[in-house]
Parts: structure tokens; sequence; C-alpha cells
């Protein structure tokens, strides 16, 4: 009985902390729709304009990290821009393409994804890649837009 009681308790407990959504569905589906919208618009500029047309897309706060492929842990903002403006010259353009892509609204201000994707990028010298991989990450809307605030990349194999 005593074991019943507790979990009872924590039960209530988890229950009480739980915030209420303050979204509507049709709130929640404008913001997956705007989100989708972000990607599109990421991936065009990408596709246009080469690496550089990341920085639109994300958040240069202190809070910023990522785990890019092959990376053992997550860098920061500094890092990520270091390493895009380093090898932007080394891509005539880069395609990338959602194969499958999942939203999932936290709040008004916060959502969370995963996707699978495939990239095709031509070198200078026109060598092309094509890579297969799987992305979660969290967004964050800003007074501009919604940014990538973390997440991590790996290539599927």
């Amino acid at each position: 009985m005593t074991r019943f009681i507790f979990l009872i308790t924590i039960l209530f407990e988890f229950v009480s902390c739980q915030q209420p959504s303050s979204m509507t569905k049709d709130e929640e589906k404008a913001m997956i729709d705007t989100i989708q919208k972000t990607f599109r618009n990421y991936y065009n500029d990408l596709k246009t304009l080469g690496l550089t047309a990341e920085f639109k897309y994300l958040d240069s706060s202190s809070n910023f990290f990522w785990v890019p492929p092959g990376y053992p842990s997550a860098i920061s903002y500094d890092s990520v821009a270091t390493i895009l403006k380093q090898n932007a010259a080394f891509f005539k353009s880069i395609d990338n393409r959602f194969e499958d892509l999942r939203i999932i609204p936290l709040s008004k201000e916060l959502a969370t994804y995963t996707a699978r994707l495939h990239s095709t990028m031509t070198d200078t010298t026109g060598n092309t890649s094509n890579i297969s991989l799987v992305e979660t990450g969290v967004l964050i809307k800003r007074k501009d837009g919604w940014k990538l605030l973390s997440g991590q990349t790996a290539v599927i194999k």
C-alpha cells in the first residue's frame, strides 16, 4: 500500500508540473508551416548563395551549440562560423533536400525537429558528393524569424 501511495504521489507531482499547452491546434499548425517555410528558404539560400547563407538561420547567442558530423562533442557559434567561412570557397553548390521532417512545437518561441535529408555537394573542381544525413535540433523564434539554436547532424552510412 505504501508503494502504491508513493507511485500515486510521484504521478501527481509529474502531472502537476506539466505546463498546459498555450497553443491551439491551429496555432501549432501555423507554427509548423512557418518553420517548414523557414527550412525551404534556408535550403534555397544555401543552394544559391553558398555556405555563408547559413548565418541568417543560426542563432548567434551564447546558447547556440551544434554537433556536426564526425565531431565528438558540441561546438559554439564562433566555431561553426569559422568552419563555414573556411569552407565556403571550396563549394560551387550545395543542394539539401528533406526526405523526412518532423517539427514539434514546444511553446510559441521554441520547437524541436528531427529530419532525414539528402545533401548533394559540388566542389569547385566539379566533384559531386551525395550524403544522407540525420539531424535533430531546437529552433527559437527571434524578432527576425526562426533560428537554429542547437542540434546535431550525423551521416547515415
